[in-house]
């Protein structure tokens, strides 16, 4: 699948809402959207249809389907006659039924390939302060759906780090940080009232972040303890050159000094610091081949909350937290 942000009426298919996002992509918007005005914004008001398949020859393709978008024609996958689409609207929909009375502000939705997988990054009220400090973890769902059959429509439960607006992956996709799961069969709306589990769900989360966060930002791990943290993340290979891993690890070090919102007393020198060395280096500096900055941005964004970044991120904290445990 590609990486890069799709695009709606040659624009790129994103928008945003408050302080430009890190990746620096997207249309910005002066006011929080309606579900319908960030729809718009997002260049996500297109729908999705599924056509048969036939060979070259004209003779029809049994038990799989085309998945179409609609305003450009273009074959987003090929899925199971089983599939059934959601469309973008239903997905804004859901997140509004999830987030019961409105309680809810549409920060970023975007688009990536031709328009094959979306999301959509909600708000949701309050914040985790660190040790009752200015270093603020504000409190996000972030709604991932696909157009071709690789995935189902998910809710995840997403902190970001306001002083960097670093995404901090705590928790690995298939376990407590997915939130819930809708398969693309049957009836959306049916599954509303089970999906709204994830408030509950975030409840706990954020108190068990919060909980943790503070005894990390009180724990000061020596350099020996940083030096095999930085390692299980980013060991030397078994065989061949050792300078890249070497080198990362050196670029963490030193975002564990210098990097944005390290300089703040009572998280200095922690392991929160060195955790949130881990996710700067995700979300802003690891090195993503791509044709130009922006296509550079959008497959780090798509690293950091769907890939593998998100995956180095939750083990970075679950590493984090058996350092302070021992």
């Amino acid at each position: 699948m590609a990486h890069e942000l799709a695009e709606t009426n040659g624009r790129t298919a994103m928008m945003f809402y408050g302080e430009m996002p890190w990746h620096k992509l997207g249309t910005k918007l002066e006011r929080p959207a309606t579900a319908s005005e960030a729809i718009t914004a997002a260049g996500l008001d297109y729908r999705v249809g599924l056509k048969a398949l036939s060979t070259n020859d004209g003779s029809p393709v049994p038990q799989r389907k085309a998945v179409v978008r609609s305003d450009t024609e273009e074959v987003l996958g090929v899925v199971g006659n089983s599939y059934v689409p959601i469309q973008n609207t239903e997905c804004f929909s859901f997140l509004d039924a999830v987030v019961i009375e409105g309680r809810v502000e549409y920060h970023t939705a975007g688009a990536l390939g031709k328009g094959e997988r979306i999301w959509l990054l909600a708000k949701l009220p309050g914040n985790i302060r660190v040790k009752g400090s200015d270093d603020i973890t504000e409190k996000f769902l972030l709604l991932s759906n696909s157009h071709n059959g690789t995935s189902a429509l998910r809710v995840y439960i997403t902190p970001i780090r306001v002083v960097c607006s670093n995404t901090l992956a705590m928790a690995e996709r298939k376990s407590r940080g997915e939130g819930v799961s809708i398969l693309h069969k049957g009836d959306l709306g049916a599954k509303v009232r089970e999906a709204q589990t994830v408030l509950e769900l975030a409840a706990g989360f954020y108190n068990d972040v919060q909980v943790k966060a503070d005894l990390l930002a009180s724990y000061y791990p020596t350099r020996t303890q940083l030096e095999r943290y930085f390692e299980s993340l980013y060991p030397d290979p078994t065989d061949g050159n050792k300078t890249r891993a070497s080198n990362v690890r050196s670029e963490l070090f030193r975002l564990f000094e210098e990097g944005k919102g390290q300089d703040i007393p009572a998280i200095r020198h922690s392991a929160w610091a060195a955790f949130n060395a881990v996710t700067e280096y995700v979300d802003h500096h690891r090195p993503t081949r791509a044709r130009n900055e922006a296509d550079r941005a959008s497959r780090r964004l798509n690293s950091a909350w769907f890939g593998g970044g998100a995956t180095l991120k939750a083990r970075a904290w679950d590493v984090a937290v058996d350092l302070v445990a021992v």
